[in-house]
């Protein structure tokens, strides 16, 4: 069943307003066992919790999602997924799902400015293709833009320096966005480091809609699963490529949802100088526990796949799936108490799951950290405490 767009748009609209007053229902998915510190009510907080809820409502009305129609077509793949990701022992261990990538090649290299920063558009052929037999496959190839990985890179000339690999959220990757999100020119010009910032599937250059991340949040779990190995895949050629040119340190800062790939970079890259996971997404189901009211949970599940068949399928991409590599002192956490977007729950799983590494909350939302002074004060820890920044700038 499809609407036409127009339609579309208009039932949106009516039904927006009944689900952000449901977002505040005392409903949210809150795990038993966890605890998070009380954040101080403050107009403040208000105020940046009320800029996360602006973010959750332009994706209620311009985010396309699949439709009714697609529903056999998931319940199909998944099962069929979930068969032969237990048949090749991925269910079990989802380190064997993720085969090494070689070092990226970059194809193409232009200049260009962007906030004042000139640095180079890098692009290389991703060469990633979801396994063979693997439901999706065709369909995911046939995402012809997606083929081709970008980045922005910021090096200094002279002697070489440490990089940072900073991976965006969902909707970033432009360089505009990035250099905003990533505090580049601090990092770049204060610190001194150079910068690479992968643009993820889906997003920026490689988009296949309107908008960058079109597609990626639709319900196609499929999908979902290929984005997530294909994001860590890049990054990792990326990776790669900057030990083939003597980088003499690398660490790893990703946010939201490249706070996701972050986690499971550091599960199978060890020689990472540090690792920093902000406003972290670490469940995809838990992310639409989270942003969606009970009633349209179950009422997914009516019409979709089960949420635990989901939950067993993104195992294989699951960054709490696999045993961190990088040692406990180089990994670092910081999380927002008044997040609307992320789980705050997501963060203490992760920070659970890693030993219980320097974790840092601020009284904030998902979009505030841009500006929060705890998470600048944490970036300059963890970069000075792994040998890539001065804490004295």
């Amino acid at each position: 069943m499809t609407l036409g767009r127009g339609m579309e748009v208009a039932v949106r609209a009516l039904v927006a307003p009944t689900l952000l007053a449901a977002r505040w229902l005392p409903t949210r998915n809150r795990p038993a066992d966890a605890a998070l510190p009380v954040a101080r009510t403050s107009f403040g907080l208000g105020f940046k919790m009320l800029l996360d809820e602006v973010f959750f409502l332009s994706e209620v009305l311009s985010a396309p999602t699949a439709s009714l129609g697609d529903r056999h077509r998931f319940r199909a793949e998944i099962t069929e997924a979930l068969a032969l990701y237990a048949e090749r022992g991925w269910l079990d261990a989802p380190l064997g799902y993720h085969p090494t990538p070689p070092p990226a090649k970059p194809t193409e290299a232009r200049r260009a400015v962007a906030r004042g920063l000139a640095f180079q558009h890098v692009s290389f052929d991703s060469g990633y293709a979801p396994h063979p037999g693997e439901p999706g496959r065709a369909r995911w190839l046939d995402h012809v833009t997606n083929r081709t990985a970008h980045a922005w890179v910021l090096e200094h000339a002279g002697a070489p320096r440490p990089w940072l690999v900073c991976v965006p959220g969902y909707r970033m990757g432009h360089p505009l966005v990035d250099f905003t999100g990533f505090p580049a020119a601090w990092l770049h010009r204060r610190l001194g480091l150079n910068l690479v910032i992968p643009v993820l599937p889906l997003h920026g250059p490689r988009r296949i809609g309107t908008r960058s991340g079109d597609g990626f949040l639709s319900g196609d779990y499929l999908d979902t699963v290929h984005m997530q190995a294909q994001a860590v895949w890049d990054v990792r050629r990326l990776v790669g490529w900057l030990r083939a040119r003597g980088a003499p340190a690398i660490g790893a800062y990703g946010v939201s949802l490249g706070a996701y790939t972050t986690a499971l970079l550091a599960a199978l890259e060890a020689d990472l100088a540090c690792v920093i996971a902000g406003i972290a997404v670490t469940c995809y189901v838990s992310a639409v526990r989270w942003n969606l009211p009970p009633f349209l949970v179950a009422l997914a599940e009516r019409f979709g796949p089960p949420w635990a068949d989901v939950e067993r399928l993104c195992r294989v991409i699951s960054p709490l799936a696999l045993p961190p590599r990088v040692a406990p002192e180089r990994r670092y956490l910081f999380g927002a108490l008044g997040d609307r977007l992320a789980s705050p729950y997501d963060t203490t799983a992760l920070w659970q799951h890693w030993g219980q590494p320097r974790l840092v909350w601020y009284e904030g939302g998902h979009v505030s950290f841009t500006w929060e002074t705890q998470v600048r004060a944490l970036l300059l820890e963890a970069l000075a405490a792994s040998g890539m920044g001065d804490d004295a700038r």
